[in-house]
């Protein structure tokens, strides 16, 4: 066997098998939930897990509809999947078989030989892990986590929306939430009287149900609960915030319930922030501008952020006219947005990801922002203890009572919220104690999407195993990388080449490895394709956030917009070592280019950043795509 056969940098494990690590979770309670009707009234009766704590409470809802309306939102939310999905005949030939084999079968055996088969050819059908539900003195708050991992949700009900009666035990479980009780939430009125149950014995109700346990077993995808736990640690990050009113939602929805994407054209959401002025939406590639309505903003830095996933925010369409303000807060350029929609007694946060299960160029991006470092652990149990008692806290008042302090409040925080003991309640600022399972969970198989990616992140470790070679900005395609790794256990450098386009997705990926000569890119990519992706990530990370000194800067784009009375102006300037390239017009419109060539690296870069300066004193806003 030679070197390049032995490959030792692709170790065996079930991520390259093509098998999917999963988790095991067992639910079970007492009944289904359901909206039970009895003398001119209506109960919504939630069941609790039954291995979990005896979370409960009952109330009347003081306005059914708002909640109607927000556990809407809050199902179609769990059940949305936004990935491509290619014209295939198979899912029909095969249905045609099946129907044909089912023809002498009785009806409850064709469901089975059904649900059989979609167990087997569509394990994703069945991805429909139930909400879980926190009680807590000030809101009764509900979780979801979509099936293509592109949206979290969280609806917070306020304790002013109920009227209690009893008592109320505070914690964390899960709730069956099935169809049949979305067909009967359907059914709230204003007009009837309306309480909501919660509890292992659905509290103070009877129905058909009780008595007979419901138990689900369900295979959660590791990926899916790492991307739940760290998209919800992602609110702690630093954002830039501004105000919506529910009308510029429904404005940027309009537009895009009329308007089809249009095929390889950019489908982004621009926000263009300038201090003192209203934020704008810009909506791609119609350059439709959608101007605030509401307050100006408030940073100190003008900027443009583009966010993905746009069309996510049709999920929350029915509930617009219950909803106040909306609050915005983004975390970067194709990083996790949290939108939260407020309105009277309830606010629904809706995170949108940036990426989804497929896209791992922007889920790697995403993980260089998150700690991976497990000192903060003593830190994190008084914590623990410290909300144990007191369910909520926000950071001053947690670090006042547990003496840790600083950055070490804050990565305890984060990693507790990594670990999913804890949640960052961005719409109130605050800390709350709600363990996402009631055991421990194995983070070690969380760490990391596959074995590749554990390898990746070991040679990016490595001083000088990996390198960006070139970058080589393409016009109208996008930005080509080509690097250069080196494995001392292989004895070989291979060559990865990764061309990104403007929408921040892969577009092409090569690698001269034997993994990727076998299997291209169907089982994921090489550990050398993902260790190059992770370095250009964090070279560009260290670019904008100042830790890398200008000197040492050979290979960068910036872009800079500034919209007047004609349109949108755009300038590009490209350095790569002893050239400077310049783009500049109107978006969408032909640019003009000059190139120029220079003596050293280092006369190359004096001009660089001197017409960067000169953009910036301008008021043109750096629009480079993070």
């Amino acid at each position: 066997m030679t070197t390049e056969d032995k490959n030792t940098t692709e170790p065996e494990g079930t991520a390259d098998s093509g098998e999917v690590a999963q988790t095991n979770v067992d639910l079970q309670y007492a009944g289904a939930s359901q909206v039970v009707a009895q003398q001119g009234e209506a109960t919504v009766a939630l069941f609790g897990d039954i291995h979990r704590s005896a979370v409960s409470g009952v109330g009347v809802l003081r306005d059914p509809l708002r909640v109607r309306e927000a556990l809407s939102a809050l199902y179609g939310v769990v059940g949305s999947d936004f990935r491509y999905k290619p014209k295939d005949r198979t899912a029909y030939v095969a249905y045609l078989r099946l129907k044909q084999q089912a023809s002498t079968q009785t009806v409850w055996q064709a469901q089975q030989a059904y649900f059989t088969w979609v167990a087997r050819n569509d394990p994703s059908a069945w991805l429909l892990l139930d909400p879980i539900i926190t009680v807590h003195p000030d809101q009764v708050l509900f979780e979801v986590f979509s099936k293509d991992e592109g949206v979290y949700a969280k609806l917070g009900i306020h304790s002013e929306a109920f009227e209690f009666e009893g008592d109320r035990r505070y914690g964390t479980t899960n709730i069956d939430f099935s169809s049949s009780l979305y067909d009967g939430i359907q059914q709230m009125r204003s007009y009837r009287k309306t309480r909501l149950s919660i509890g292992q014995q659905a509290v103070a109700v009877k129905t058909d149900t009780v008595g007979e346990v419901l138990e689900k077993k369900i295979q959660v995808p590791d990926g899916w609960l790492r991307g739940f736990l760290q998209v919800q640690s992602s609110a702690m990050l630093p954002t830039d915030h501004f105000e919506l009113s529910p009308m510029d939602v429904y404005n940027a929805l309009r537009h895009l319930r009329l308007h089809a994407d249009k095929k390889g054209k950019p489908r982004g959401l621009r926000v263009e922030l300038v201090p003192g002025e209203p934020a704008r939406l810009v909506l791609e590639p119609w350059e439709e501008v959608i101007t605030s309505t509401t307050a100006a903003y408030k940073g100190k830095q003008a900027k443009v952020v583009r966010v993905w996933g746009r069309r996510r925010l049709a999920l929350v369409r029915r509930l617009l006219p219950f909803v106040d303000k909306v609050d915005v807060y983004v975390v970067g350029s194709g990083l996790p947005s949290f939108w939260v929609f407020r309105g009277a007694g309830f606010d629904l946060t809706l995170g949108l990801t940036g990426f989804m299960a497929s896209n791992w160029s922007q889920a790697l991006s995403f993980d260089l922002l998150l700690p991976r470092s497990a000192s903060s652990t003593d830190d994190l149990e008084k914590i623990v203890a410290h909300l144990a008692d007191h369910w909520t806290g926000s950071s001053a008042t947690i670090g006042k009572a547990t003496g840790v302090t600083g950055a070490a409040l804050t990565a305890a925080l984060q990693l507790g919220c990594q670990h999913g003991r804890l949640m960052f309640d961005i719409a109130h600022d605050l800390y709350r104690l709600r363990p996402v399972v009631d055991v421990p969970i194995d983070l070690a198989r969380l760490e990391y999407r596959s074995d590749r990616e554990r390898v990746a992140w070991d040679l990016v470790a490595r001083k000088g195993a990996v390198k960006v070679e070139s970058e080589n900005r393409i016009h109208g395609t996008g930005l080509e990388i080509t690097g250069k790794v080196d494995v001392s256990e292989d004895k070989r450098e291979y060559r990865p080449q990764i061309l990104i386009d403007d929408e921040a997705r892969i577009k092409k990926a090569e690698c001269t490895c034997t993994f990727f000569r076998k299997n291209g890119l169907k089982q994921g990519p090489c550990a050398h394709l993902v260790a190059l992706m992770l370095l250009y990530r964090r070279q560009e990370a260290e670019k904008h956030t100042g830790k890398k000194a200008r000197k040492t800067v050979t290979l960068e784009t910036r872009t800079y917009s500034q919209r007047k009375g004609d349109g949108e102006h755009v300038f590009q300037v490209t350095l790569n070592r002893s050239r400077v390239k310049v783009r500049w017009g109107l978006r969408g419109k032909d640019m003009r280019v000059q190139n120029m060539v220079f003596n050293t690296v280092d006369d190359a870069r004096d001009a660089f950043f001197a017409r960067v300066d000169d953009l910036e004193r301008k008021g043109y806003l750096d629009a480079t795509t993070g």
